[in-house]
């Protein structure tokens, strides 16, 4: 079988940063490649390399045989490549019809006006002719995400690409809406294009590709065969060592109510509600998680609960306690730990040290702070204890926090929080952007805060963390619980139901005596 990108000796490298080191990849004609990898190990640069979005320092770009130089993305798709990327680029008021010719619709009167039926043809064979079901007349703002993103492929297709990239494509779909963009990936290849899709989702990719290419630190440490290997195998390939992909988690009988959450409503910046009438509870030695398709309340549930955010309606207790309407300030000395999803929005000042982001949230603590004033020896040793436990890299104190990857953020505001002996940890995508080995660490981490009798919140979009470690799951859509389930009971399909909205006969979590509603 022919090649259909032959990338050789791509060196990207970035003022401090080597993002590609010396890579070679070999995607075959009509097959599904992965590209997997952890956060930062150089995938969508790569991807940008051969999308004419970055130039290559070293090394050549060939597409379908020939040697390419591409200045910019325009040149790539007249070549026949086209990139879907993680964030879609749509314009919501305007038809599916539209967004696909954006840019090179069909004229009439001599090329006068537009010709939106010819528009709405051209659109509605090619989703024929794949098995899209998209209808051309639809407005984007009508149409689910995993719709959306048919759109954006079907831009491509348009404009003539053989070569698909897609970034992350699975970041925004349910279950159901992952497996319908597994069966287009088919059809596209069964048609004779090409897709490279970029993950760091082990089960996926073996799932869906043909070949997958693992990268690690910039490098290309191997491409295998998706039937002839395993899950370990990849994981070990990302990381550098044997990795647990399985937390182990021992029954833990739960305690007090340690967070009450009653009727709560919340509205986000624009005044919209984005958690409506909601309630449950998180016991002593209990994970609660919270799973649904990011956008459904679970920022703004996350801030209600923090104290970042103003609830409209409802309440928020802690150990007995009314928080509702308590400040920041006033739920850390609480004891109340918080990770938040946007680790450089919320959780570190970027340019300040390691040090100085130690004590963030705990600067007029007794301890830290005697009398009022810093004791910086003791928090240079605190920052020391969490940069050595969590593997925080450079292991350097005095290293700023922009300095660091987004990984290594992530690990340190991890360490930070859960070293401050709290009694509630709300955990929001608290594995977001670190690699295998260190989701290992944290996963073991949250669970021992369990078995020593800590409540936990954790919100994720990762189905298979909020699975494996909580002991209740309540599934959020549209800002309300769908269904609070039995994590070791329900499926897949069960979920990504209740994630879509709709009824499912899922087994439902043991209710806990008194407290919160969990329907």
């Amino acid at each position: 079988m022919s090649l259909a990108v032959h990338l050789d000796g791509i060196t990207k490298r970035f003022p401090g940063v080597v993002a590609n080191d010396d890579v070679d990849l070999r995607v075959r004609e009509g097959t599904v490649h992965a590209l997997l990898g952890e956060n930062g190990a150089g995938k969508t640069t790569l991807m940008n390399v051969l999308y004419g979005l970055y130039t290559p320092n070293e090394g050549t770009v060939n597409v379908g045989g020939e040697p390419r130089s591409f200045a910019s993305p325009r040149d790539a798709i007249d070549a026949g490549v086209g990139m879907i990327h993680q964030h879609f680029m749509l314009v919501d008021t305007m038809t599916v019809a539209e967004n696909v010719v954006l840019g090179r619709e069909p004229r009439k009167w001599g090329g006068l006006a537009v010709d939106h039926d010819r528009a709405s043809e051209e659109v509605r064979d090619l989703s024929e002719k794949y098995g899209f079901d998209v209808d051309p007349d639809a407005r984007i703002e009508d149409v689910s995400v995993g719709v959306q993103q048919r759109v954006e492929i079907l831009k491509a297709l348009y404009r003539g690409a053989d070569i698909l990239i897609l970034d992350e494509p699975t970041a925004v779909l349910t279950p159901q809406e992952v497996d319908e963009l597994f069966d287009v990936f088919d059809e596209l290849a069964a048609e004779g294009k090409t897709i490279i899709f970029i993950s760091h989702k082990l089960g996926e990719a073996m799932e869906a590709a043909d070949d997958i290419t693992v990268l690690r630190d910039g490098k290309n440490v191997g491409t295998v065969d998706a039937n002839a290997t395993s899950r370990e195998e990849l994981a070990e390939f990302m990381v550098g060592r044997e990795v647990l992909l399985e937390a182990d988690k021992d029954p833990v009988e739960p305690g007090e109510r340690v967070l009450g959450v009653e009727h709560l409503t919340v509205e986000d910046d624009r005044g919209i509600t984005a958690v409506d009438d909601l309630s449950f509870e998180v016991r002593e030695g209990e994970v609660f998680g919270v799973a649904g398709v990011d956008g459904n309340g679970q920022s703004e549930l996350v801030q209600a609960v923090t104290g970042i955010r103003t609830a409209a309606a409802g309440s928020v207790s802690f150990l007995g306690d009314d928080v509702t309407h308590a400040s920041r300030r006033d739920h850390i000395d609480a004891g109340i730990a918080y990770i938040p999803e946007d680790r450089q929005e919320r959780g570190l000042v970027m340019e300040y040290d390691l040090v100085e982001n130690d004590i963030l949230g705990s600067q007029h603590d007794e301890r830290v702070a005697p009398g009022g004033r810093i004791d910086w020896d003791t928090v240079e040793a605190d920052a020391r204890d969490v940069i050595t436990e969590y593997d925080v890299r450079p292991p350097d104190p005095n290293a700023t926090a922009e300095s660091l990857s987004g990984g290594n953020q992530q690990k340190f505001i991890v360490g930070r929080e859960f070293e401050r002996d709290p009694d509630l940890v709300v955990a929001s995508h608290p594995t977001r952007g670190v690699d295998v080995g260190s989701i290992e660490f944290i996963h073991d981490r949250l669970l021992d805060l369990r078995e020593e009798g800590k409540a936990i919140l954790l919100v994720s979009s990762k189905l298979d963390e909020v699975r494996q470690l909580s002991d209740r799951l309540g599934v959020m859509h549209d800002g309300r619980l769908s269904g609070v389930v039995d994590p070791d009971a329900v499926t897949e399909e069960q979920l990504g139901l209740l994630m879509a909205g709709e009824d499912a006969d899922a087994p439902r979590a043991e209710r806990l005596p008194s407290g919160g509603d969990d329907a």
